[in-house]
């Protein structure tokens, strides 16, 4: 009996067969745990890359990513300067959701860090360039320099990378004083404060987040450049704040660390007690994971083999973070290879992991003699060819297709924007702009006064902003009827439309506003009426006396305030200090300090762009760039949780106290300048350091006594060799007992 077999189930049948069939490498994750309700997926793997540290999607769900494949080749670091690294597209042609091809895009790099898809093109960073080449067909086209200073000579773990695209239409980074955006076919860089080591984010109000390798996350109070508009001031108490002091993490099995011989390095259980190398945090902005995940920061911790993950509380001029979990941890893994670097919020809501997969990811110049023993030991310094992208899924949740933004209208753009998923916000905020998108204006508008859609209204506002059709009536209008996050932007966006036309109309706003008792508006009007004051001098005293008095001595909001009156004379400055000086004494010393700095034209070290130093040129100057800068700043003057201060320190007036320092290494708690710095890091010596002669060690001692000190003085190689038999009595770094025993011995 034969049956007949309709023509469309002949045809499913001829399409299944004519399927190409792509071979998958079967990675086992048995080794992996990860917390109840979360799936954990292997998307791409060796043989497709090695060596990943960055990735982006495009609208299709492809993934671009950098492979930084010349990074600690062997124990030796050798080959680094080699053009090994490449971009590369990966792709899943089959659909199962693995990605099974890939495409070379750019090869022969040296060292690629960063990339991200803006503008129709990729920007991408291979020291000490950013580049900005067109995309032709998945092929590169016009390459454009957008910075040839990007990332200077250094150590590849403190230089410049992220390139996150933030809600304000600018491009940040970690370890980085610049920001970037391009108009009208020219790329604009301007100064922004510093933030972080490796890895960069922002959550859903814009506000930006990074880490150090011992502080595993820290962010800023207030919105980008919110606080830095007074360039003789330099903020102290709203950017890159540590978020957390808890620092503890819960490894499943013992992993090497660079100074695991340290006393507190480990627990009895020889696990890594803190964090040594945090890096790459993401604040999930997806729709996929359950409520209480949504803006929760994520981190990389890769010499423990985990992903942390802390709950954030929003206190209106602060931020805190708690983890989730005081004995455990959102991912581990027992698998030594599993060196997460990057976290990436993804087209379809889920979560993606940048995971290097290396045995060694200490860098030569830090490496310890204890680690390069043990690493040789255990083989780790031959896993080097290998590379992970890793999917994080809700089990109760899956996600949906990924709509290709590229073929959007500017209406449908401007429904997408409504999105619970960041990502595709972004992206379609993003797209409305650089496809100058004006016939969507009028949705926009009526969008960023729709206070059912918070978020979205944010992004309306800017992508107003970037096709320039943001109007001070609108903003008015949408900061009455708004809630506090949205509010908060009109008033800094009202700040570009500063002028006697629209005092009375802002008077009036802020007035509103200010009935609210809402202390996160308060901060940004506290901000905002310095400029305002510029244009009617006398008009908004009772408003700022009121906020001064409601939050008296309130150091981010002095923050705000400093800030805001960045644009005032001197003699308005000292009215206004003539106003508070009896009951604000805090801002009070501050405006004052403002005024000397002005009368000196002693600027913030990210507006004057140069370091305090006797001669860049010298081979001092370069070293203390490549090895000690990324601590402790190019102009020396410290970063909070990385390092203290070298300017005016105590310690750079006797050259042999740095010798002793820069051979040995020093371990806090540590007192600078009558401050104490009780950072949870050690600062390893680079006398083990076959690359570092003694001569290049007098040379950095030469240049820190001359560039940050009053006392410049040389010492020459000879004294370095004694030095380095002037062992502290532990045997690994100096404490600053000892070095105050031993500059007091000088004397």
């Amino acid at each position: 009996m034969s049956v007949k077999i309709p023509f469309f189930i002949l045809l499913s049948f001829v399409i299944i067969a004519c399927k190409p069939s792509f071979e998958e490498p079967i990675i086992s994750l048995e080794s992996y745990k990860i917390e109840e309700g979360f799936e954990l997926k292997v998307v791409a793997s060796e043989p497709l890359l090695g060596s990943p540290v960055a990735i982006d999607f495009d609208t299709k769900g492809r993934i671009w990513v950098a492979e930084m494949t010349g990074f600690m080749r062997d124990i030796d670091g050798s080959g680094e300067n080699e053009p090994t690294g490449s971009i590369k597209i990966l792709e899943d042609l089959d659909h199962d959701g693995v990605m099974d091809h890939q495409k070379p895009f750019l090869e022969n790099l040296v060292m690629p860090r960063a990339l991200a898809l803006v503008y129709g093109g990729l920007l991408y960073a291979e020291p000490p360039n950013l580049w900005f080449v067109n995309i032709d067909n998945d092929k590169p086209a016009k390459r454009v320099l957008v910075d040839s200073l990007y990332a200077p000579e250094g150590n590849p773990e403190h230089q410049p990378n992220g390139l996150k695209l933030n809600i304000d239409n600018w491009i940040y980074n970690a370890n980085s004083t610049i920001r970037y955006q391009k108009k009208e076919g020219v790329w604009i860089k301007e100064p922004t404060h510093f933030r972080g080591q490796w890895g960069i984010t922002h959550d859903n109000f814009g506000r930006l987040y990074s880490n150090s390798n011992s502080v595993q996350i820290s962010g800023d109070y207030v919105l980008p450049n919110r606080s830095i508009r007074n360039q003789y001031y330099k903020p102290k108490s709203s950017n890159y704040k540590p978020l957390t002091t808890n620092q503890r993490v819960y490894p499943l099995h013992p992993t090497l660390v660079n100074r695991g011989y340290a006393a507190g390095q480990l627990t009895k259980d020889s696990l890594v007690k803190n964090v040594t190398s945090a890096c790459g945090p993401l604040i999930y902005r997806g729709d996929l994971f359950p409520e209480d995940y949504i803006e929760n920061a994520f981190v990389c911790v890769p010499e423990g083999n985990v992903v942390k993950r802390n709950i954030l509380a929003f206190k209106g001029d602060s931020i805190s973070a708690t983890q989730a979990w005081n004995d455990k941890e959102f991912l581990a893994s027992t698998d030594e290879g599993f060196r997460p670097v990057n976290l990436s919020n993804s087209p379809d809501g889920s979560m993606h992991i940048v995971d290097m997969h290396r045995g060694v990811i200490q860098h030569i110049t830090y490496l310890s003699p204890y680690l390069r023993e043990k690493a040789q030991e255990k083989k780790l310094d031959t896993m080097i060819n290998f590379g992970r992208i890793l999917k994080v899924e809700s089990k109760d949740q899956k996600a949906l297709d990924i709509p290709d933004l590229s073929t959007f209208s500017g209406n449908e753009l401007v429904e997408v924007l409504k999105s619970e998923n960041g990502w595709l916000r972004d992206r379609a905020q993003h797209f409305l702009i650089y496809k100058k998108q004006s016939e969507a204006i009028p949705a926009l508008k009526l969008l960023a006064g729709n206070t059912k859609f918070p978020w979205s209204q944010i992004h309306a506002l800017y992508a107003l902003k970037g096709l320039e059709a943001l109007t001070a009536p609108l903003l008015n209008n949408v900061a009455k009827v708004s809630n506090a996050e949205v509010s908060a932007h009109a008033i800094v966006l009202l700040d570009a439309f500063v002028s006697k036309e629209y005092v009375a109309l802002v008077h009036k706003l802020f007035s509103e506003l200010m009935s609210r008792k809402d202390k996160g508006i308060d901060l940004y009007l506290s901000g905002s009426i310095g400029l305002w004051q510029q244009v009617s001098p006398t008009g908004f005293d009772g408003l700022l006396k009121e906020l001064l008095n409601t939050y008296k001595n309130n150091p981010v909001f002095n923050d705000a305030f400093l800030s805001g009156f960045g644009t005032l004379s001197n003699n308005q400055l000292t009215d206004v200090n003539t106003q508070i000086e009896k009951e604000n004494t805090a801002l009070s010393s501050l405006i004052l300090a403002t005024l000397k700095n002005k009368e000196k034209d002693k600027k913030n070290g990210i507006f004057a762009m140069k370091p305090r130093s006797a001669d860049p040129r010298t081979k001092g100057a370069k070293l203390f760039r490549q090895l000690c800068a990324a601590c402790h700043g190019i102009g020396g003057e410290g970063i909070e949780g990385l390092a203290p201060p070298l300017l005016d320190s105590e310690y750079t007036k006797k050259p042999e106290s740095i010798g002793l320092i820069v051979l040995h290494g020093v371990k806090g708690p540590i007192h600078v300048n009558g401050n104490l710095y009780n950072m949870n890091n050690i600062m390893p010596g680079f006398m083990n350091n076959p690359a570092i002669s003694d001569s290049d060690i007098a040379d950095v001692v030469a240049y820190v006594t001359s560039a940050f000190s009053d006392s410049p003085r040389k010492i020459d190689s000879e004294e370095i060799k004694k030095l380095r038999d002037r062992t502290p009595k532990s045997g690994s770094e100096y404490t600053e007992d000892e070095l105050q025993a031993f500059i007091n011995g000088l004397d």
